[in-house]
């Protein structure tokens, strides 16, 4: 009986300390079963596929980890990315330079993360409603602009081949932003004073406040990360394609949620690293190309990231609780 309790007592102290094994462990799950299952799966091709479709999602849901461990949610992320996609699109197409587009894209970015910060956290609204209606405010305004109409720019441009560009076979540069990013935000997360920062106002917000920490600035900095890097994510899609529609990041905001928390980053704040935030985007990545290599409807994609949200939210929570037994 001892014995047990100090297995478990182990594994439960391992999981806090390593929230992204979970997600590690249904890495694997998943590869070996589309592994039997679908005949493509175990190709370089397929491989690409999935770096490609995660890191797109990855660079969004980064931002996403940082600002929920600090506590807070934005679900305009989706609409973000398609804002940023159409308005660099836009100053390109208008023979606005490509590099000038890209900061006039990420800097809208940054003003819609301030706005949301800043409404959240002086007005104390819950994020949830705030980035809700962020998400249908931008949403329309792109609707309105665009007259919902795609916008095309087809010419070749080095900024657009260090965006979005092969790199070596389908392997696209996109992966190089996706893993840049993930390990410097971890790198900020885990080694720096802001990183404590962020955990301690996830945590606890009162005993951050008694430490000297601006709860409020290191709230309203993670919003402002949060968009800036959903915005740079619509700008490399936008790269990869060379157009952009209204609906382009519509439900990209569940899907970075989800990755996040299959990653082990607790919704209550306070908990989580961008390791596990890369192996989630990888799994959902898996999910989507091996279900359509396999033959499964496209309708399958969203029940399975459902039930894993699922399963990682009710993990991650008696986790939580039985660590503080």
């Amino acid at each position: 009986m001892n014995d047990e309790k100090h297995f478990t007592s182990f594994i439960v102290k391992y999981f806090r300390h390593h929230p992204e094994f979970g997600a590690l462990v249904g890495l694997v799950i998943v590869f070996i079963g589309f592994s039997l299952t679908a005949t493509r799966f175990l190709t370089i091709d397929s491989f690409s596929g999935i770096v490609t479709i995660a890191s797109e999602l990855g660079i969004v849901a980064a931002g996403v980890t940082f600002l929920m461990i600090a506590g807070e949610f934005d679900l305009s992320v989706g609409s973000v990315f398609g804002f940023s996609a159409m308005l660099f699109a836009v100053s390109a197409a208008n023979g606005i330079p490509l590099l000038i587009s890209l900061i006039l894209a990420l800097l809208a970015a940054a003003g819609i993360g301030f706005l949301n910060g800043y409404i959240t956290v002086h007005f104390q609204i819950p994020s949830f409603i705030t980035t809700l209606g962020a998400q249908m405010l931008w949403r329309g305004v792109l609707l309105a602009i665009t007259g919902g109409f795609s916008v095309r720019y087809r010419e070749e441009s080095t900024v657009l081949a260090v965006l979005n560009s092969n790199l070596w076979g389908e392997f696209r540069t996109s992966a190089i932003w996706f893993f840049a990013i993930i390990l410097f935000l971890n790198f900020v997360l885990l080694r720096t004073q802001y990183g404590n920062a962020t955990y301690a106002t996830g945590g606890n917000k009162e005993a951050a406040r008694i430490l000297g920490i601006s709860v409020n600035k290191v709230k309203i900095i993670n919003f402002i990360i949060c968009s800036v890097l959903a915005g740079l994510a619509g700008c490399i899609q936008f790269a990869r394609f060379g157009s952009v529609d209204p609906v382009r990041g519509q439900g990209m905001e569940l899907e970075a949620i989800a990755a996040v928390v299959v990653g082990g980053t607790l919704m209550t704040g306070g908990y989580g690293n961008l390791v596990g935030t890369l192996l989630g985007v990888l799994l959902i990545g898996m999910l989507r190309s091996g279900l359509i290599m396999a033959g499964a409807p496209a309708y399958w994609y969203q029940a399975f990231v459902g039930l894993i949200l699922i399963i990682a939210v009710i993990l991650n929570t008696n986790i939580k609780r039985w660590s503080l037994k």
